[in-house]
Formats: C-alpha cells, structure tokens, sequence
C-alpha cells in the first residue's frame, strides 16, 4: 500500500559562507582606515600581495585536489585571511615574506587539511608565525604612529613601496630614520632592563593606555567586532573569555605590582588583543562550536597571550595562543558536548 506524501520542505540558510566574509571585510574597514592613518599605506600593498598570493595558492590546490575553482576562489574565505594576515605585518615588508607566509596559510595549513571547513588551525595565524619565527628582522621593521610629536620620518607610499618590491628605501632614508620598537617590544626590553613602567612610558609613541597609533586601530577592531555581533556573525562567548582571561592576569599582576607589570589597559590596547578576540579567535572552523567549549577556548587564549608577553621571547603572543588552543579543539568538543535528550548520565 503507497501513501500520499508531499515533498518535504527545503530550509535555506539565510546567510552564505560569501555573505558572511562580506560581513567581516567590512567590520573591518574603520581599522583599516586607523592603520593607515598612523602607519602608513603598507598595510594595503601587504594585503593586496597577500590577497594575490592566496588566491593563487587556494587555486592550485583546488586543481591539485580535483575540486572546482570557481565556487570556493571566490567565496571569500582567501581575501578575510590575507586582510588579517596584513593587519599582523609591518607596514614596511618585503613582498616575498608575504608570499610566503600566505603560501604556507593557504596551502598547509588550510588545505592540506581538506580545505575550507576542515582546516585544523587558523590559516592567517600559522601563515603569520612562520614568518615571524623565520624572518625576524624582516617582522620588525614598524613605523613609528603618526601622531605629530616623534622626530622621526614617515615613509611615504613611493618609499613603502619602493621597501616593499626592491628590499630597500629610496636614497636619503634609513632603517634606522624610519623605523620603531613597537611599545610592546618597547615594555618588554625596559623591563628586562629592571626599569619601571612609569620610566618606560616616557618613551615616544606611548598613548594613554598602549600605543598611541594602536590605541585607536584596537577602538576601531573593537567597533567591527561589536557589529559582528550585532549581525549574529560571531557569538559573544569567545571575545569576552580572550579579553577575560587577558584582563584578569594583567590585573592579578599589575595589583601586585604596577612597577614591573603594564596595566590592564596597555594589554589590551597593544598589539593583537582586540584582533585576535573578534576576527581571529572566532573563527567558525579552527574554533569549538559548544557555548562552554568556546568560553574555555577563549579563556585559555587569553591567559595563553598574558603568559607567552610576560615570560616568552615574543612581545606579542595572540598568534601562538590561538594555535596552541587550535591544538585542545576536538578535546574541548568532546568536553562539552551536549547531553543527548532521553538519555541519563
């Protein structure tokens, strides 16, 4: 006997992989607008060769693993990893080290794993630690901001990008005219030098927090963060543990003793904090997908960065703390899976 059935209905998501890398490029134009105003254009040249170097890396794998080009090119996923792989380079860096670092992302790290959805750690992040683990002096060459008080000489585009494709600046510049210690570089040599914090922000480019260029770049993330959660593109749980599990370290130490501790603030306004807690941590896949798995895995990549700034060799240590916490992914999945209904235990 055959019973009269109607097709079920098709649910169609109401957003897109495309629609939602949209979203994210665009919560992230205020900042990089702040990075070009004090650092300079070098963030746009980065990403443009970044971009050029993803999209051919993400094409030939796609070839090599049988796979069509067109949909998965062009969804967007390449141009939101070379954008935050650029918002971690110097302004002044060889074309080359991006190229490598986007290769290695793209083609390691994502897609030696399976490609978009199956990639086991963040792909800018990986991209971005094995350049700077491989070509330190080249990740060190930033601008001091500009913020109309340093004696110091801005690069303009033609001698960032003359830096960019040749290695050197033009006739009349020097490294040493044009580039800073960041003050997270800054902190940490002073207070290996036994001064106290109080003497170190009297060094240029100290803001009323962090750095004075950063201090406004990080507001700006922070906004783009903020609209992607509005838009239900990111979930609150893992920017509010990283910023957290930073916040509550810095502060434990700096009570304990303001002189050899930054304050809570210079932690959070310095560096990659706010970058790596709304774009970097929360990405969808290389996260865990549980409320409490994402609450433990944005917590640990908070007290992760506080511990690898004040003990490790690195001044900044978001990129390390979100591939180590890439690593506990499936554990913490495991963790925190949800009790199956009608089942005790």
């Amino acid at each position: 006997m055959r019973f009269a059935t109607d097709l079920p209905p098709q649910w169609h998501a109401t957003v897109s992989v495309g629609g939602m890398m949209r979203t994210v490029l665009y919560a992230l134009v205020p900042a990089l607008l702040a990075h070009v105003w004090f650092y300079g254009a070098g963030i746009l040249l980065n990403s443009g060769i970044a971009l050029l170097a993803a999209l051919a890396t993400e094409a030939a794998c796609l070839r090599l693993g049988g796979k069509p080009t067109a949909p998965d090119l062009f969804d967007g996923s390449a141009l939101v990893t070379a954008v935050l792989f650029a918002f971690c380079l110097p302004p002044l860096c060889p074309w080359w080290v991006t190229v490598i670092g986007m290769v290695f992302g793209i083609g390691v790290a994502k897609h030696a794993y399976g490609g978009l959805g199956y990639n086991i750690f963040n792909p800018a992040m990986a991209g971005y630690v094995l350049v700077l683990v491989s070509f330190p002096e080249a990740m060190a060459l930033w601008p001091a901001p500009d913020i109309g008080d340093l004696d110091y000489l801005r690069p303009d585009l033609a001698a960032t990008l003359h830096y960019c494709l040749l290695g050197s600046l033009p006739d009349g510049l020097t490294i040493d005219a044009v580039a800073r210690a960041t003050t997270l570089d800054s902190a940490k040599e002073g207070l290996g030098l036994m001064r106290t914090m109080d003497e170190i922000r009297t060094r240029p480019g100290f803001g009323d927090f962090g750095g004075a260029g950063w201090e406004w770049v990080n507001n700006c993330i922070a906004i783009g963060g903020f609209v992607l959660l509005l838009r239900s593109v990111i979930r609150w749980h893992t920017p509010a543990a990283v910023l957290g599990g930073l916040l509550t370290m810095a502060t434990l130490a700096w009570l304990l003793d303001p002189n050899t501790h930054p304050s809570p603030g210079f932690h959070l306004f310095s560096g990659g904090a706010m970058l790596g807690a709304f774009f970097i941590a929360t990405d969808p896949v290389s996260s865990p997908t549980t409320a409490r798995g994402r609450l433990i895995y944005g917590a640990g990549i908070g007290i992760l960065t506080y511990v690898i700034r004040t003990f490790g060799s690195y001044a900044d240590g978001v990129a390390f703390a979100v591939l180590l916490m890439n690593v506990t992914v499936p554990l913490l999945e495991r963790w925190t899976r949800p009790r199956v209904y009608g089942r005790a235990g």
